[in-house]
C-alpha cells in the first residue's frame, strides 16, 4: 500500500499544501496523513502514518524536507521503516524520485540529507556573522518588541475598563497575548 505524508509550516502555505496534496493523489497514494506544522513541532500526523505502515508498504512524500529536520532525523526515520520493513519515496528529489527499496536509492538518500544539512548550517553560520556585523555597525534593530514589551500598556487599557477583546483589537495582537501579558 501506499501511504502519503503531506505537510506545511505554516496556514498561511495553502498553494504548498494542496500542491502536495495532488502529486500524492497523482502517485497513487491511497491513504494520505496530512498536517500543517513547523518541522520543529510536534508532528502527531507523521507519527500516525509511521504507526500506521506495514510490511511491503511504503511511505511516500513530495520532498525530503517536509519529512525530517536533519540527516540524524531522517536516518531515524528510515531506520524505523526499515525495520517495519517498509520503503520511502520521494517523489521530487531533484527532479528524479527516488526509492530507499534499492540500496542505490538509499545511499543516494543519505548522501543528499547529509550535504543539505551541511548547506543550511552554513547558511546559519553566515547568517550569524551578519547579524553580529550589523550589530557592531549599530544597524541591527533585532527582533521586532514582543506582547510583553507592551504589558504596561495592555494594563493600562484593562484598568481603564476595556476588555481583553477590544485590547487586542486596539493593540493588533491576539487575545490570547492580552490575557498571558495580564497574567504576568
Amino acid at each position: 500500500m501506499l501511504v502519503g505524508y503531506a505537510r506545511t509550516s505554516t496556514a498561511d502555505q495553502e498553494a504548498g499544501f494542496e500542491a502536495q496534496l495532488r502529486d500524492l493523489g497523482n502517485a497513487g497514494v491511497e491513504k494520505i496523513y496530512s498536517e500543517k506544522v513547523s518541522s520543529i513541532g510536534q508532528r502527531d500526523e507523521l507519527t500516525n502514518a509511521l504507526d500506521y505502515v506495514r510490511d511491503g508498504d511504503t511511505l511516500v512524500i513530495t520532498k525530503l524536507d517536509r519529512l525530517a529536520r536533519s540527516t540524524a532525523d531522517l536516518l531515524k526515520v528510515i531506520d524505523h521503516l526499515d525495520q517495519k520493513k517498509v520503503g520511502l519515496r520521494i517523489l521530487d528529489f531533484g527532479g528524479s524520485a527516488v526509492d530507499t527499496k534499492s540500496p542505490t536509492g538509499k545511499l543516494m538518500l543519505t548522501m543528499f540529507a547529509a550535504m543539505a544539512q551541511f548547506e543550511r548550517e552554513i547558511m546559519l553560520e553566515r547568517q550569524r556573522e551578519g547579524i553580529a556585523k550589523a550589530k557592531a555597525e549599530g544597524k541591527y534593530k533585532g527582533r521586532k518588541p514582543t506582547v510583553r514589551n507592551r504589558a504596561n500598556e495592555i494594563r493600562e487599557l484593562k484598568e481603564k475598563g476595556m476588555a481583553a477583546t477590544e485590547i487586542a483589537k486596539e493593540l493588533n495582537v491576539g487575545r490570547a497575548s492580552v490575557y498571558r501579558a495580564l497574567a504576568s
